[in-house]
């Protein structure tokens, strides 16, 4: 028989730089989760990413006490702010216009992404990150 689930949490971390601190200290305590055994697992299993990037994971709670976790990828804006070289997005968006990639780079993340997006085709992955860069100000150019 399975394990009873007790529930979900979803946090964003940096790669390999889990500890008990916030957020992850309070999420996974009132749980009863082993906040340590998590770290531990979640920093050996992101040590080949890029170091600081965020990793979204989502931590499945088990009524035993236990736990399971599924990491995703980085989210689609740190991609962006990465090929544009822009340490965040423009404050207007409609207005003002914080930076430019080009239709290869967006190529290239949407084919990067794909696993966690949810369309079946590169191009429809490169229109949801097209999408993306231009809710952040960003200039999509040829």
């Amino acid at each position: 028989m399975a394990k009873e689930i007790l529930g979900f949490i979803k946090l964003q971390i940096e790669a390999g730089k889990a500890n008990p601190s916030p957020p992850v200290g309070p999420a996974l305590g009132q749980r009863g989760l082993n906040i340590m055994d998590f770290c531990k697992a979640f920093n050996a299993k992101t040590q080949k990413e890029e170091p600081g990037s965020p990793i979204p994971v989502i931590i499945t709670a088990y009524k035993d006490r236990t736990f399971s976790f599924v990491t995703k990828l980085p989210p689609v804006s740190y991609y962006i702010k990465k090929a544009a070289n822009l340490k965040s997005a423009s404050h207007a968006p409609g207005r003002d216009k914080a930076g430019k990639i080009t239709k290869a780079q967006v190529k290239e993340i949407a084919i990067k992404k794909m696993p966690d997006l949810n369309c079946h085709t590169v191009e429809a992955g490169m229109e949801m990150v097209a999408g993306q860069a231009r809710s952040m100000g960003i200039e999509v150019v040829e």
